[in-house]
């Protein structure tokens, strides 16, 4: 068997000859080349921001950049950009917002925006001296950084504690410097790690200076995703005779106390939970991405957050008193509103400027809220028509894309399809129909 034959230096070659090597390596047809040629961006200007931010660049991966509107959020009306690949995610969005915009709006309030940094590290002394020699240097570490800290101070941050954690009792001489950080509109990744990093050394040094008997060794020094008090709570809030009619089978009333029992399922069955919490993030994501935020960080912060106490849960609940229906979003985010890619993606910058420039608190008021009105929608759809039914109604333009339909098809099977739940296989049944047509003499 032959060694496999590894590249080197290929960050360093053309996107030419990335895309000569790549033909050569996985024998890429010459329409998949044309694809990759036929997505790069025509302003030149534009195309080398879009490869700056990503390594080995060769083409653009599009996707839809939409509008949400009649978002009434903490009383202000306003519409929210999203991007996503998933159909029905921007029309679940605009229509449960729709919906509460008519009954009072979505009420957002942020309790806290703290990040959090660690130094993780070893110390092989006792521990009483440790936190001994820890508060004498305390002061210290903080002011041996602020030459990092001082522009965030002027904006309203820096920092804001300095403790020490005893690490896990699996791991003997373990500890962490928890730090946390006010990162004003910035997310501040680069920032805290910065901070961190020359904060490790000079923990170490002084460290090593007043306990030479004992070792201190820095294992790493990070920033942590996981921010449980930098937290947004989102709620709508309605009499349940606002649901009349939203489905025959039901009453105002038996639609919320359904709905709340869906709710509740996903407080008590992870299998549930996860799918439910899929269905929040599919509206938070859209506008996280839209907005040139990290969503794999506020996806994983959100994970870790449903099962703080021991056990998976939905990161939605529902109230029900007497006859007021209250359903809320409780969780941790992360946002910026400037620095990061946000300053850079022109799209982002667009999305920004659709929502006013807001700060990084109202952004998490805003993405709550995409959260929450997903969820509605879903859940309301699970107990109602079922999830399909309307999914697939927006899915159905896409099935058509796959199978070729020509566009007397699309229109013949739109209509057809109007009162009849979609399916692949229902999709095919009807276009091979309308094609025999076509052809019978």
């Amino acid at each position: 068997m032959s060694a496999p034959r590894i590249v080197h230096g290929f960050s360093k070659l053309s996107r030419e000859k990335k895309l000569e090597w790549l033909q050569k390596q996985a024998g890429l047809a010459e329409e998949s080349l044309r694809q990759l040629d036929a997505h790069i961006h025509p302003d030149r200007r534009l195309q080398e921001i879009y490869e700056e931010i990503s390594e080995n660049t060769v083409s653009n991966y599009f996707l839809p950049f939409s509008l949400a509107p009649n978002f009434l959020i903490n009383g202000e009306l306003m519409t929210v950009p999203m991007v996503t690949e998933e159909s029905s995610v921007v029309a679940a969005a605009s229509h449960a917002a729709r919906f509460w915009a008519m009954h009072g709006g979505f009420r957002a309030e942020v309790s806290d925006t703290l990040r959090v940094g660690q130094v993780h590290f070893t110390w092989s002394g006792q521990e009483p001296l440790l936190y001994r020699a820890f508060q004498r240097i305390r002061e210290q570490l903080k002011q041996s950084v602020q030459p990092l800290t001082s522009r965030m101070e002027q904006r309203g941050g820096g920092i804001d504690a300095i403790r020490i954690r005893p690490g896990s009792g699996a791991l003997p001489g373990y500890y962490q410097l928890f730090v946390t950080f006010r990162t004003s509109d910035a997310m501040g990744a680069n920032f805290i790690n910065s901070v961190l990093e020359a904060m490790a050394a000079n923990f170490s040094s002084a460290m090593r200076a007043m306990e030479p008997e004992s070792e201190l060794s820095v294992v790493m020094s990070i920033l942590s995703n996981y921010t449980p008090e930098s937290r947004v709570t989102c709620s709508v809030e309605g009499d349940t005779n606002i649901f009349n009619g939203l489905d025959k089978q039901m009453s105002g009333n038996e639609f919320a106390r359904k709905f709340k029992l869906a709710v509740d399922i996903a407080q008590h069955d992870p299998y549930r939970a996860v799918t439910h919490n899929k269905g929040i993030f599919n509206g938070m994501d859209a506008v996280v991405i839209a907005t040139g935020n990290d969503f794999r960080a506020v996806e994983a912060c959100g994970h870790a957050f449903a099962a703080r106490d021991g056990s998976y849960a939905g990161l939605s609940h529902v109230e029900l008193s007497g006859n007021i229906f209250r359903f809320t979003l409780e969780i941790p985010l992360a946002l910026g509103t400037v620095g990061g890619l946000t300053g850079i993606h022109p799209l982002a910058g667009t999305a920004l400027d659709i929502l006013d420039r807001p700060s990084s608190v109202k952004l998490m008021q805003i993405v709550a809220a995409a959260g929450l009105a997903n969820n509605f929608s879903a859940v309301r759809s699970l107990i109602t028509t079922g999830i399909q039914q309307g999914h697939m109604k927006m899915h159905l333009s896409n099935i058509l894309r796959q199978l070729g339909a020509s566009s007397a098809e699309t229109e013949r099977a739109e209509a057809h399809f109007r009162e009849r739940t979609v399916s692949f296989a229902e999709v095919v049944n009807f276009l091979e129909s309308v094609r025999l047509e076509s052809t019978d003499p």
